[in-house]
């Protein structure tokens, strides 16, 4: 596994796509190769209430919470790791540029780093790490689960709850994944029950 050192391995898609399985089988295939390796994951992606990055099949790989890019730099100078993972990498906190000048810190350094993330948000509007990531990545994976409408590829999350903020964390209670057909066939009932509800009458 020696062609990997010092290169980044982008896993991305929709949610219940297996990024963050794919994210954990190449940690563990370095770890078996006998490199060390470490994984990271955003203190807020709180849907365990742990450090471990579980997956939507319910394997696990052991973590650290961070808050920033910073953090995970301070943490990689210690123990001087050969894999760096970073789980959810659209949630890792910090200003953009920071973030990318901290993993190109860690790719000069020939370390190997394997992120995972979300492409497009609820909306489909891409999350700008990722749009920044995958044109310098050296390996980019494109994962898609299935719409639970029509079967098809999803390409969105689809979020089924009412909130508009942009980052809600949450799994199949909150989400959804949808193809694109799909995703703007719910779009167009969603809008049509605001702007219903938009409608006043004058007596």
């Amino acid at each position: 596994m020696h062609q990997y050192k010092g290169k980044l391995i982008i896993h991305t898609g929709s949610m219940f796509s297996g990024k963050t399985s794919s994210l954990e089988k190449e940690v563990k295939r370095f770890m078996i190769a006998g490199y060390r390796t470490v994984a990271f994951k955003p203190s807020v992606d709180n849907r365990v209430p742990t450090s471990e990055i579980v997956t939507h099949d319910k394997t696990s790989l052991e973590g650290i919470l961070v808050d920033d890019i910073d953090q995970i730099i301070k943490h990689c100078e210690r123990m001087n790791p050969e894999v760096v993972a970073i789980d959810e990498v659209q949630f890792l906190g910090g200003e953009m540029e920071d973030i990318i000048q901290g993993i190109n810190w860690l790719l000069s350094r020939n370390i190997t780093v394997i992120v995972a993330g979300l492409d497009i948000d609820f909306s489909g509007r891409p999350f700008e790490i990722l749009k920044e990531l995958m044109p310098i990545a050296d390996y980019l994976n494109k994962h898609h689960a299935v719409c639970v409408k029509c079967g098809t590829d999803a390409w969105v999350s689809h979020r089924k709850t009412k909130e508009r903020e942009r980052v809600v964390i949450g799994a199949t209670k909150e989400y959804e994944p949808l193809c694109r057909a799909c995703f703007l066939k719910e779009k167009k009932k969603e809008e049509a029950i605001v702007n219903k509800n938009q409608v006043t009458f004058i007596e």
